[in-house]
């Protein structure tokens, strides 16, 4: 009985560390900052799926997609909209005890009105990408 609940309290645990994104010398976090903006329901829903990923991970489709190089996304669907947070797991954000390429960095956030991700969304992901590992 003791072995279940030691391997259901593994199960349990997250296997990914969740970081926002920080602007330099202001260290604003512009997902969070979206987020605080959305109405209560549509919060706890993002919040929600981006904890599924979190437990989960590697996830798929229809939760998770691929998007371009490094970059991922979660798709929340709301009550009349689609909302999509842009992700990395990234090994250079790393935190002990889960090790390198555990912490999943929310990059950028936003109401998604076409089928496609507009490019804009995407090239200031990739932007905020380069800015925190460096590269730019």
């Amino acid at each position: 009985m003791v072995q279940s609940n030691t391997v259901k309290a593994v199960k349990n645990e997250p296997k990914l560390a969740v970081k926002f994104f920080q602007q330099g010398a202001s260290g604003s976090e512009p997902v969070r900052n979206w987020l605080k903006a959305l109405p209560l329901d549509e919060k706890k829903a993002i919040g929600e799926d981006i904890k599924a990923v979190q437990f989960g991970w590697p996830l798929g489709l229809p939760l998770v997609d691929h998007i371009d190089g490094d970059i991922w996304e979660v798709r929340t669907r709301l009550a009349n909209r689609i909302a999509r947070v842009l992700f990395v797991v990234d090994a250079m954000e790393a935190r002990p005890p889960l090790g390198a390429g555990t912490t999943m960095v929310l990059l950028h956030g936003f109401i998604k009105k076409d089928r496609k991700t507009p490019k804009p969304d995407l090239d200031l992901a990739k932007d905020r990408l380069k800015r925190m590992r460096g590269t730019k």
